[in-house]
């Protein structure tokens, strides 16, 4: 099982997952997507559905035996033992965006070890660009065609990110779950220029340089930001808790809940803010 972790092709096989189940979200979303609400409140369409079968599907013909966590799965209320090494999937992550017809949603898939991602896909179909990231060999991003396979990408951009330098920090806000809380964190700098979007696409910014930070002292689901998490950290970013520890994955006491975190361009930003 390891070893297929650290097989160097990996990355390439979840990527063409990610597309695949992206080519699904878009052609739902083309043909109009008819939207539930679940036991949360939260709203769920086929899409989502259409492509968590994908991913499923895909995460078992690549890494078989792998426990596999996944939100619409997950919603049903039952979660399954974890071992040492899973799987945490958000098959569209920005539903709301999906529903307003915003480009800003995401395919998220992530490999947790120990307690913390060490690969992760964050693919966004309607953009046509998937991020990924893996410990020990960095971030990447590439332009893929929805329903693509990786190797069939126009260009592929390595990402590392950047301490934050002079002027104000760019602070990536939820469109859809930004809070007092939130706002009141942000007060720490002298000056913040913030930058609304939904999804995972907020760490996938940093991670590209685009922005310095991400706060949301709200709850999220691990499944919401494993995936990013991996592609922010392995660009050399990080995510921590408020009080500066790193995110923990598989906490099942709270049913894999997260209550807040802070998204970081740099790690020594983090002990200077936090």
């Amino acid at each position: 099982m390891t070893s297929d972790l650290a097989d160097p092709h990996l990355l390439d096989e979840l990527t063409t997952i990610a597309s695949t189940a992206g080519a699904a979200i878009m052609q739902v979303r083309k043909a109009g997507a008819a939207i539930r609400t679940k036991a949360d409140a939260s709203p769920v369409t086929e899409a989502d559905e259409a492509a968590e079968a994908i991913i499923l599907a895909g995460l078992e013909r690549t890494l078989p035996g792998i426990t596999v966590v996944s939100e619409e799965a997950a919603s049903q209320g039952t979660l399954p033992d974890l071992q040492d090494i899973f799987i945490l999937v958000d098959p569209l992550d920005g539903t709301r965006e999906f529903i307003d017809g915003r480009d800003e949603f995401t395919v998220n898939i992530a490999i947790v070890r120990n307690g913390r991602p060490v690969a992760g896909i964050v693919g966004a179909p309607a953009l046509g660009i998937i991020w990924r990231g893996a410990m020990g060999t960095g971030s990447d991003r590439i332009r893929l065609r929805p329903g693509a396979a990786a190797k069939d990408a126009d260009e592929r951009m390595v990402l590392r990110t950047q301490a934050h330098r002079k002027g104000p920090w760019r602070a990536m806000v939820s469109r859809s779950h930004l809070d007092p809380r939130t706002e009141q964190w942000l007060t720490r700098f002298p000056a913040v220029e913030r930058m609304d979007c939904g999804s995972s696409v907020k760490f996938c910014r940093i991670a590209e340089g685009a922005a310095d930070v991400y706060p949301r002292l709200g709850r999220t689901s691990e499944w919401d930001i494993a995936a990013g998490d991996a592609v922010l950290s392995a660009a050399g970013g990080a995510v921590l808790t408020p009080e500066g520890e790193p995110v923990h994955y598989g906490q099942i006491a709270r049913d894999l809940k997260v209550p807040c975190f802070v998204a970081w361009c740099d790690a020594a930003d983090a002990s200077k803010y936090s």
